[in-house]
């Protein structure tokens, strides 16, 4: 079935609506720097430093999933720079002037700092501001609640904090857990991060990861069966299946596209351009 632009947009629009309301500050939170974990991942220098945002908010379950499996791995510092609240749909946008930023928690009780801005505006803070002291190794942003393939990718935020990452000399992964609504398999989601991670953890520790594109990874939340594997493709130029279930019994072996790629239950890796197209 087409599905036109439009169509996907008005979609991510209702996503956007419905998780705009949880996307809050907690109460206790203060504008402070004092004892969050960006200074503990200052201090020590050792092993490799990711700077984790996403778009969806610090609060989100995406993010909270991806946070305890990194935390998972040896050798690693975990840095949560988030925004505030739900900042879907913001593909690239940055706020002028000095960002503000607080002291919170992800749903696991991690420490953070939430942002008041857009996502990118969570890279620019955090580098641009010096709202932490270092330079981190990786940024990885996500996991977002919702693909982010095709004709979406300059929309998202997700994509837009990870641009804001490899624009500054920083790689970047941007990941997302299809198709458009719940539930979602995070789960599944981090195996496939975690998987991607330890295939370039060498580059990361060496400096020589590429920091000109985006890797933009997305992973199927599968209705039955499980995630068929890992597929290289290119953005799909339309629309066409992205609101389609993932069929992760498929036996379809050469999607072409990330849309594809994931309507037949492949989590798909593809490379896009540090900057939106014009």
């Amino acid at each position: 079935m087409k599905r036109s632009l439009f169509t996907l947009m008005a979609a991510l629009l209702l996503i956007v609506a419905a998780a705009g309301c949880g996307g809050t500050s907690s109460g206790g939170s203060k504008d402070s720097a004092n004892g969050s974990d960006a200074e503990a991942a200052a201090a020590d220098t050792s092993g490799i430093k990711i700077l984790v945002t996403n778009d969806d908010g610090y609060d989100a379950e995406g993010i909270d999933a991806l946070v305890e499996g990194l935390r998972g791995l040896e050798g690693v510092k975990v840095t949560v720079v988030a925004p505030a609240t739900n900042q879907s749909g913001k593909g690239s946008a940055v706020t002028e002037g000095a960002l503000k930023a607080s002291d919170v928690k992800t749903k696991s009780g991690y420490r953070a700092k939430a942002v008041e801005g857009t996502p990118a505006d969570t890279i620019v803070w955090a580098i641009d501001q010096k709202g932490i002291a270092f330079t981190p190794d990786l940024v990885i942003s996500g996991i977002n609640a919702g693909a982010n393939m095709g004709p979406a990718i300059d929309l998202s935020g997700t994509v837009g904090a990870a641009r804001a990452a490899v624009q500054r000399g920083i790689p970047a992964l941007a990941a997302s857990q299809g198709p458009l609504v719940a539930p979602f398999d995070f789960p599944a989601g981090v195996t496939q991060v975690l998987t991607w991670f330890e295939s370039n953890r060498a580059a990361i520790e060496a400096g020589t990861l590429q920091h000109l594109t985006v890797s933009n990874l997305n992973i199927p939340s599968c209705p039955t069966g499980s995630v068929r594997g890992l597929r290289l493709v290119v953005p799909a130029l339309d629309a066409d299946g992205y609101d389609l279930a993932p069929n992760c019994e498929s036996t379809e072996m050469d999607p072409g596209s990330d849309i594809a790629a994931q309507a037949f239950g492949f989590a798909n890796l593809s490379q896009v351009p540090a900057r939106p197209a014009a």
